[in-house]
This record gives C-alpha cells, sequence and structure tokens, in this order.
C-alpha cells in the first residue's frame, strides 16, 4: 500500500517538483498552498507523513505542526518542517516537528529524511 504525504507549502514551483518527485517514489501526495487549504484537507484521510513549510502566505507552519502534535489523532505522524531560515534548533523546539529541511534542499536528502520517518513509525 502506497504510503500518503501531506506537503503543505506556498511556492508552487517548490510544491509540484517535490510531488512529481515523491510521486516517482511511489507516495501519494496531497498538496495544500497555505493554512486554509490545510485546515480544511483534516477532514480528508490523514497522510503517513506531512512536509510543511514555515513561511506561509496566510499563516505559519511552525503552528501547523504545533497542532498536528497536540491533537491525539495526529500526534503519531511524523512531520518535517522545511525552511529557507537557518535557525533549526529553534524551529525545532517551537514546532516539535520530527525533523527539519534547510532550504534549499537536495530532494534525494528529502526522501531519505522521509523514509527515515516513515520506517521509525
Amino acid at each position: 500500500m502506497k504510503k500518503y504525504i501531506h506537503v503543505v507549502e506556498d511556492n508552487e514551483d517548490i510544491r509540484y517538483i517535490v510531488e512529481f518527485f515523491l510521486m516517482d517514489f511511489d507516495y501519494e501526495v496531497r498538496l495544500s498552498a497555505n493554512v486554509k487549504q490545510f485546515a480544511a484537507s483534516l477532514k480528508e484521510p490523514l497522510p503517513d507523513l506531512y512536509l510543511v513549510d514555515v513561511m506561509l502566505p496566510d499563516g505559519n507552519g511552525l503552528e501547523i505542526c504545533s497542532h498536528i502534535k497536540n491533537n491525539e489523532e495526529t500526534k503519531h505522524i511524523p512531520v518535517i518542517i522545511m525552511s529557507a531560515h537557518s535557525n533549526e534548533a529553534e524551529i525545532r523546539r517551537e514546532s516539535l516537528a520530527d525533523d527539519f529541511i534547510s532550504k534549499p534542499f537536495d530532494l534525494n536528502d528529502l526522501v531519505a529524511s522521509i523514509e527515515k520517518q516513515l520506517q521509525a513509525t
């Protein structure tokens, strides 16, 4: 059964490159461009992993991560935070993220991080 990854990323180019690449690795991918779309997706089946950008046009990916990790129904789902900001320790502390990937990132490193998190669950 395919693993399902939900990507929350406002940059259209990054969103579709990540989607295309992950589909090549046989993942099912759902996309959200902002917090509003993410919130609407909570009514859909839960993913196996969230990949969340920090800076979003209508909110903050750190808040999304905290929401996921503080909810009984979703706290078990791994969250990988993506950010161009270099303060990884602060981002991890504020978000409760399972992993962090710095932008720009190598797509193979992204897949390795995803696979590591999925194997841990």
